[in-house]
């Protein structure tokens, strides 16, 4: 596999985990550095490591993991999501409870995220490619795409006040909606 063809699906990869990182920074959860680092370490270290994990399991269960892969993903990112809304629409602010930037919050959004890293691992491992190049150059990618909406979603959270953190939560409704879509289709 080439750098190219390795960059190209770890951009493809990286997306779902750039539209949460927007999310949560529009929603004023990254506003310190230490939040911000949480998130796209996280990101990039499931991105990483899924890949790794799906090799390592190779075909023996390939076929259980495609068939609830998608729904693991769409129930890990709705539920975040719907905590999010409920959370922006709570008229006495932001519960601090439901940061999706610490504890399950942020392992079940890892996890939704990387799914499909754990799919392209499956495939490495039948295509008999190794897995380590690929998989830090997802990692990489996917947590400088994560910084990256960050930084922007931080400037588009600062105009959008306190309706950012329900357009977070729809956000990764949307997401999960997508999935599902794509999985029944």
């Amino acid at each position: 596999m080439h750098f190219v063809e390795i960059l190209i699906v770890a951009l493809a990869l990286s997306l779902d985990a750039f539209a949460v990182s927007l999310a949560a920074a529009i929603s004023g959860y990254t506003r310190n550095r230490r939040a911000a680092f949480r998130l796209w370490f996280h990101f990039g270290l499931f991105q990483f490591l899924m890949p790794v994990l799906g090799w390592a399991l190779g075909t023996t269960i390939e076929p259980v993991t495609a068939s609830i892969g998608d729904w693991v993903a769409f129930v890990l990112l709705a539920f975040v999501g719907v905590r999010m809304v409920r959370s922006g629409l709570n008229p006495s602010g932001v519960n601090q409870g439901h940061d999706p930037t610490r504890g399950l919050a942020l392992v079940m959004l890892s996890i939704g995220t990387s799914i499909d890293a754990l799919a392209v691992g499956l495939s490495l491992a039948m295509l008999n490619i190794k897995v380590w190049y690929p998989s830090v150059v997802i990692g990489i990618v996917t947590a400088t795409m994560c910084m990256i909406a960050i930084a922007g979603g931080l400037r588009l959270g600062a105009r959008l006040g306190g309706r950012a953190q329900v357009a977070g939560g729809i956000v990764l409704l949307l997401i999960a909606g997508r999935i599902v879509i794509n999985h029944l289709l």
